[in-house]
């Protein structure tokens, strides 16, 4: 018998086999791109969508002094136009614009030679008004005199005496003294100029300490106290911070514009700050030790407020509601949402969702120091830029400062 042969049919000509080939053959890469549990570049935990790649930041726990901004002007303690007390003709100027003078120091003296000479009369007056009551006295012992022309004598001699003080005064007046120590302004007459007793001789004004004064909205009024601390620069001494503290808190509102006269005293024994300097007062209103800080950039503004994106144990995102304090250059406060310690996105969340999975692929360092003006807090009401401090103004080097709240 001979051996049987076996035929070995292709499967391209076989159109059943050719189906179920290639049905198997897509089966088994569908296989390895969606297998439960396979996670990568390319697709979400669990098969889901591909994880998105953010850049992230840790929310840090930091020391903010939460301040007012306002703008303001330097005003001396006591600032007074010196005035004459009796009319004449100067005849000497003894001092020199803008010296510093000691409190009595003769400033302007005006003609007293007529003064003068009333004085001796009324000082010749008052001798004979003395010897008439002597002589009077010495009668009245005698029985020689009454005792009414006694009385009038002794009145005479005391009218006598009274007019001559008042005079004498009045003499005394011609020199202009300084009523307290100061500095010396422009001077606004020339010797051999006629003066009244409404004639503005010299400016004098205090120069240590000085006082910083600004405005305040309404709305702090509850917030306002003596002895607060208040930071300010001036343009004509950059680079430098003064710190002075509040001495007076008007009692009323100014109108129109609804404001509260805030005034402190800074010392200035090196004569740096001058009247009418401007300045930009910073008052500390609240300090909160252990404030939430995340960098603004996590913030996203909408409609129905301020949120931020979390990033989850399990490495999705989450939106939270939150609500802002200060806000500085490149930091905000979040006041409520977001705990310390917690990682917030900070760039990439333009097209997140909810439990969206995400790729952190850089962290910012949320404690840099901002370095420029900043704006109030959306959480609170609007106010004047506030600036991070430095340990500059005497607190801590980790203590930052904002505005608004």
């Amino acid at each position: 018998m001979s051996p049987k042969r076996r035929m070995l049919w292709p499967i391209a000509g076989h159109p059943p086999l050719a189906a179920l080939a290639l049905l198997t053959l897509l089966g088994c890469v569908a296989g390895d791109e969606e297998a439960p549990g396979r996670g990568g570049p390319r697709g979400g935990p669990g098969g889901g969508p591909p994880a998105m790649p953010v850049d992230v930041a840790i929310a840090i726990s930091d020391t903010v002094r939460d301040e007012l901004v306002a703008a303001g002007e330097i005003e001396a303690v006591q600032a007074i136009e010196l005035r004459p007390e009796v009319d004449g003709r100067i005849v000497r100027i003894l001092v020199r614009e803008g010296s510093e003078v000691g409190r009595g120091a003769g400033l302007f003296k005006v003609d007293d030679a007529e003064l003068s000479a009333q004085v001796a009369r009324l000082e010749a007056d008052r001798d004979l008004a003395r010897q008439a009551l002597e002589r009077t006295r010495a009668l009245l012992a005698q029985d020689a005199a009454s005792q009414a022309e006694y009385e009038q004598a002794e009145a005479r001699a005391r009218s006598s005496q009274a007019e001559l003080d008042l005079q004498q005064v009045r003499l005394d007046r011609t020199l202009v003294r300084a009523p307290f120590s100061g500095v010396v302004g422009e001077r606004s007459v020339s010797i051999g100029d006629y003066v009244t007793s409404s004639t503005a001789l010299v400016t004098l004004q205090t120069v240590d300490p000085q006082r910083a004064s600004f405005a305040v909205p309404e709305r702090y009024a509850a917030a306002l106290s003596v002895g607060q601390r208040v930071g300010f620069e001036v343009a004509a001494v950059s680079g430098r911070e003064f710190v002075g503290e509040v001495d007076f808190v008007d009692p009323r509102v100014e109108l129109p514009g609804r404001t509260i006269r805030v005034k402190a005293s800074v010392s200035n024994a090196d004569r740096a700050l001058q009247a009418g300097m401007f300045i930009e007062a910073r008052l500390a209103i609240e300090v909160r030790p252990d404030a939430v800080l995340v960098p603004e950039s996590a913030v996203v503004q909408l409609d129905a407020g301020p949120v931020v994106w979390v990033v989850g144990s399990g490495g999705q995102a989450f939106r939270r509601d939150i609500e802002l304090g200060v806000r500085m250059p490149g930091v905000a406060e979040v006041k409520s949402g977001v705990e310390a310690g917690e990682t917030v996105i900070t760039a990439g969340m333009e097209r997140l969702f909810e439990g969206a999975p995400v790729m952190p692929r850089q962290a910012i360092d949320t404690g840099a120091p901002p370095e420029a003006g900043g704006q109030p807090g959306a959480g609170g009401p609007p106010g004047a830029g506030g600036r991070p401090s430095a340990g500059t103004d005497g607190a801590p080097p980790d203590t930052m400062t904002g505005s608004g709240g």
